[in-house]
């Protein structure tokens, strides 16, 4: 149907957007609003605990980027190689992969920046104003 091709700039705002909220929340209480408490988690995660600056920024910074709609691609794969880490280092070890409600916010996180990163952001954005111009030259016309 073509009213969803018309809809697709709209909707994959609306992802940038969202994901970007979620994002934008979780490194800014990373960065800012509990350091020592993200200090803390990551190394009760068995990570360093610097690892919460790197993913706090990743993450603060990820967001603005999605809401401009620029370097989209190479943000949201940033993001979901992030959450994918997550998933498999933190999230499904502590349970069964059954246990659904476990990581389900990581997962769907993953998932939404992977197809982001694969559609790209959109009319809606300063990647399509500077990067995804068409080509000023004419096609040549294809034989047959």
């Amino acid at each position: 149907m073509r009213i969803f091709e018309h809809l697709k700039p709209l909707a994959l705002l609306c992802l940038r957007v969202a994901l970007a909220i979620i994002f934008f929340y979780s490194g800014y209480e990373k960065l800012f609003a509990a350091p020592a408490a993200a200090l803390a988690a990551f190394r009760h995660m068995g990570f360093p605990s610097y690892f919460a600056y790197i993913a706090g920024t990743i993450e603060l910074f990820g967001a603005v980027l999605l809401v401009l709609g620029l370097f989209t691609r190479w943000t949201a794969l940033l993001l979901a190689v992030e959450m994918g880490i997550a998933l498999a280092k933190v999230d499904i070890p502590q349970g069964s992969i059954y246990a659904v409600q476990n990581y389900e916010l990581p997962l769907a996180l993953c998932a939404a920046s992977f197809a982001l990163a694969a559609t790209g952001a959109g009319l809606l954005s300063i990647d399509a104003a500077t990067f995804d111009r068409p080509s000023s030259k004419p096609r040549k016309p294809s034989k047959g």
